[in-house]
């Protein structure tokens, strides 16, 4: 019996290891993902998510976005205790030879006193593989705060940065933001060109998000500073606005924007796999035809020179958008995030535009 457990527990210890190997260690997807931490997430989502639901829209997002550093820190404790576990199991395995009279009680406690550096809670370990065990609990528990030491600040880091931008769109695209408000304000002054140079820099920032948050998933459940902005509304945002472009557009003025949208429709469908979000196709449309009429009227009175008839641009952009909103749909499913709409009025509570006080 001692034998099956101390085999159990070895195992145990492996499992964790590998699975904290792959979440902190490997920055990259793979087929096998992280199986304990990501079904952990998914089970403590579901109730967050409902119970959040409950609550005013402000309560909510402030609820939700308390899910990032949460789920981190339960991921983290779930693997922690499972190495705890397994090295007791391995300490009982092998006889529990860490006292006198000890039994899995005390090798709990000499397991878990030695993970964490705290002492040896009164025991010592008395016999060859006892002490083999006991090296090895403490070189694992040292290990860990080094790695999660040295995975926060790059967490953190690329949290900033995605904020950084996201918090940039305001001023063009409005808050929320809005593909109509973005081309309609990029447009009145340098037509076409503008909105192309100005999508330019959000392929390098739509690259990054891609592999920040394949390689971070956490990062999705951590939310924006202000409750009518989040990195997918962005993302979508941006898709939206390139989609239109590309359609519009006079041949050969929006390259770059072509660019940027490929970006990200790769971000976009490459994080709703990572999700297990299955793309949605039902969704009520983002772009019913007289919002589209109302934007081609708005690009007509800014003097936009339109490179086709409505008709074609909106039969391209319909095509454009398949491409890439039954995912977007599936992630703010998933991660309770709105997406934006296609056309907004000039908002005076723009975020630029108020403070805490009004």
């Amino acid at each position: 019996m001692r034998i099956v457990v101390g085999v159990l527990g070895g195992v145990l210890v492996v499992l964790m290891l590998f699975e904290i190997f792959l979440s902190f260690l490997l920055p990259r997807r793979v087929k096998r993902d992280p199986q304990l931490a990501r079904r952990v997430a998914q089970l403590a989502w579901r109730p967050w998510r409902a119970l959040a639901r409950r609550f005013p829209d402000q309560t909510a997002d402030t609820l939700l976005g308390m899910y990032g550093p949460f789920g981190l820190l339960l991921d983290l404790a779930i693997w922690v205790a499972g190495l705890i576990l397994g090295y007791a199991c391995l300490q009982w395995g092998g006889g529990s030879h860490v006292g006198a009279h000890a039994g899995f009680a005390e090798d709990l406690s000499f397991s878990a006193a030695t993970l964490v550096s705290s002492g040896t809670a009164g025991l010592a370990a008395q016999g060859v593989f006892a002490r083999v065990v006991q090296v090895l609990d403490a070189g694992t528990g040292l290990a860990v705060l080094g790695i999660v030491i040295g995975y926060l600040p790059s967490l953190y880091q690329a949290f900033s940065r995605r904020e950084t931008t996201v918090s940039q769109l305001d001023a063009r695209a409005g808050s929320p933001p809005s593909a109509g408000r973005l081309v309609a304000r990029s447009t009145a002054t340098g037509g076409w060109q503008a909105l192309n140079e100005y999508l330019r820099g959000w392929e390098t920032w739509s690259a990054e998000l891609m592999e920040t948050h394949l390689s971070y998933p956490i990062l999705a459940f951590f939310r924006s500073q202000h409750v009518n902005q989040n990195w997918l509304s962005a993302l979508c945002t941006i898709l939206d606005a390139s989609a239109l472009a590309v359609a519009a557009a006079p041949k050969g003025t929006v390259e770059e924007a072509r660019y940027t949208f490929a970006i990200s429709r790769h971000a976009v469908a490459d994080l709703s796999y990572t999700f297990r979000a299955n793309p949605v196709t039902d969704a009520p449309d983002r772009l019913p035809a007289a919002d589209f009429d109302a934007l081609i009227a708005e690009l007509r009175a800014h003097d936009v020179a339109l490179g086709a008839e409505p008709d074609a641009i909106r039969a391209q952009l319909e095509r454009l958008r398949a491409l890439y909103e039954p995912y977007a749909v599936a992630l703010a499913l998933h991660v309770e995030l709105r997406l934006p709409p296609w056309l907004a009025p000039e908002s005076p509570t723009d975020n630029w535009r108020t403070t805490a006080w009004h």
